[in-house]
C-alpha cells in the first residue's frame, strides 16, 4: 500500500482530504454485567408495581412467595355497573333510551322530551320541554318516535285548585325541566321538572314504577302561572310519541284510582298496527277526584271513554285519557305502578300485581341492578393500567347490546306460547 493511501476498507468522507479514523468496535457486554442488570429489573418489578408488569409481577410472586394470593384485577360483577353511563348518545341523534330496563325488557319508563327530531326513543339530553313518562320504548332506531304509549304526567296542582284549568293535552302540558338534572344507572331515571315535580322510575319485566315527590311542598309552582294549591293529579294520556292511535279507550275507578285503558298504534318503520293495553294503579294519597278527558277539556261525571259499538262516539285522535287528583300526599309522594301488556287490559293489570305487589321502590330497583349484574358477570375485565374512560365506553356499550329487541315471551297476540319470542313494534 503506497504511503498515505486509505485501507480497502475505508469509506471515503464527504469532505476531501478529511483524515481516516477507523470505526470504534463496539464493546459487547459481559455476563456478569448481563446478570446484574437482570437482577436489579426483577427487583424493581417485583417491590414496585410498575404500569405494564402487573401481570409479570403477580405471576412472580406466586412462585416465590408460597400463599401469595394477587388482588383482584377484575371488577366483581356488580361493581361493572358504576362504568356503565345510560346517557351517552342520548342528544345529537344519538337516539339511544337511557331510562329503567331490565335486560330485554318489555317496560322501559324514561321522561319524554318534544324534541321531535331526536325523541325516537324518549329521552333527549337537551333543553326541550318535557311531556309525560311513558313506559314503552326501543333504542337505537333513529327516523321516527317509536312507541311511547300511555304517558303519565303530574301536575302538582290546578290553578285555582278547579281541576279543569289544569292542561291536558300533549301540546299544552309539557313543561321545563331544570337543566342537566338528569340522573341513569341500570334500572333507574331520574328528572327534575320545573313544575316542582321530581320524578324517579324503575322497571319489572312488563311493568314500570315510579315515583313522583313534591320538593316544594305546601307551595308548588305549575312551572306556568304560579303557584298552585297543592292537590296532586296525574293524567294518563292514550297518545304515543308519534301520534299514531286510532280507537281505544280508557275506564278510571274514582274510588281506587285505577285507570285502565288500551288503543291501536302504527310502528314507526314497519307495516300494519298493533294493539296495547295498560293498568294504573296509585298509592301514598287519598284520591280526591277523578275523570276523563279530551284535548284539554277534562270532565269529572265520565268516568269512562269508550267506542259505542254502534259508531255513534268514538275516542278523538290525540290526546285523550283519564286524570286522578289527589288530596294533599302525607309523605309529599305518589307512587305510581303501570302494568303493560299487547294481550288485554286484565293481563296488563295480572302482569302489574304479579310483578310489583308491593309498590316497593327500592326493591324493584334492587332486583334490576341485580339483572344486569348477573348478566355482564359472563365477562371479566383486567382492569390493570386501563383509563377509567374506557371502561366506560366499554361497558356502557356493552350494556346497550342488551336493551333490544325486547322479550315479549307470552305477549304475542297472534298465538299463545310459552316458548322465547323477542321483538319490538317498532
Amino acid at each position: 500500500m503506497a504511503s498515505g493511501a486509505l485501507p480497502p476498507s475505508a469509506r471515503y468522507k464527504e469532505k476531501v482530504g478529511a483524515p481516516y479514523r477507523p470505526k470504534r468496535r463496539i464493546r459487547r457486554p459481559s455476563r456478569k454485567a448481563v446478570m446484574l442488570y437482570s437482577l436489579v429489573f426483577f427487583i424493581v418489578v417485583l417491590l414496585f408495581p410498575v404500569p405494564g408488569f402487573t401481570g409479570i409481577r403477580d405471576s412472580i410472586l406466586d412462585l416465590v412467595i408460597p400463599g401469595h394470593t394477587p388482588p383482584p384485577r377484575s371488577t366483581p360483577p356488580r361493581d361493572v355497573l358504576r362504568y356503565i353511563d345510560p346517557l351517552i348518545g342520548t342528544a345529537n341523534g344519538g337516539h339511544v333510551f337511557p331510562g329503567a330496563t331490565l335486560p330485554y325488557g318489555m317496560a322501559k319508563p324514561v321522561a319524554d322530551s318534544t324534541n321531535r327530531a331526536e325523541n325516537a326513543a324518549g329521552y333527549v339530553e337537551d333543553l326541550s320541554l318535557i311531556g309525560g313518562f311513558s313506559h314503552l320504548h326501543d333504542s337505537g332506531t333513529g327516523g321516527r318516535p317509536s312507541m311511547g304509549q300511555f304517558p303519565l304526567f303530574v301536575h302538582p296542582g290546578c290553578p285555582g285548585d278547579d281541576f279543569s284549568a289544569c292542561k291536558y293535552a300533549a301540546a299544552s302540558r309539557a313543561v321545563m325541566r331544570w337543566p342537566y338534572s338528569a340522573r341513569a344507572r341500570p334500572g333507574y331515571f331520574s328528572i327534575r321538572l320545573k313544575n316542582s315535580v321530581a320524578a324517579e322510575m324503575t322497571a319489572a319485566a312488563r311493568t314500570a314504577l315510579y315515583r313522583f315527590s313534591f320538593p316544594d311542598g305546601d307551595a308548588p309552582e305549575d312551572g306556568r302561572d304560579g303557584k298552585v294549591a297543592y292537590s296532586p293529579l296525574v293524567l294518563v294520556d292514550l297518545q304515543d310519541l308519534d301520534t299514531t292511535r286510532r280507537e281505544g279507550g280508557v275506564r278510571v275507578d274514582a274510588k281506587r284510582g285505577r285507570v285502565t285503558g288500551d288503543g291501536k298504534y302504527r310502528p314507526s318503520f314497519g307495516t300494519g298496527q298493533y294493539e296495547a293495553y295498560f293498568c294504573a294503579d296509585f298509592k301514598g294519597a287519598k284520591v280526591r277526584k277523578a275523570g276523563t278527558f279530551m284535548g284539554d277539556k277534562a270532565d269529572a261525571d265520565r268516568l269512562v271513554l269508550e267506542s259505542d259499538a254502534d259508531g255513534q262516539f268514538s275516542v278523538p285522535a290525540g290526546s285523550a285519557g283519564a286524570w286522578v287528583q289527589f288530596e294533599r300526599p302525607p309523605g309529599d309522594e305518589i307512587l305510581a305502578r303501570v302494568g303493560l301488556s299487547f294481550i288485554s287490559r286484565e293481563k296488563a293489570c295480572r302482569n302489574a300485581e304479579r310483578e310489583i305487589p308491593t309498590f316497593n321502590f327500592a326493591a324493584t330497583q334492587t332486583a334490576v341492578e341485580n339483572a344486569w349484574a348477573d348478566k355482564l358477570s359472563v365477562i371479566e375485565v383486567d382492569e390493570a393500567d386501563i383509563d377509567p374512560a374506557l371502561l366506560v365506553t366499554f361497558w356502557s356499550g356493552l350494556y346497550r347490546t342488551m336493551l333490544s329487541p325486547q322479550n315479549y315471551t307470552g305477549e304475542n297476540p297472534l298465538w299463545k306460547s310459552k316458548e322465547p319470542y323477542f321483538d319490538s313494534y317498532v
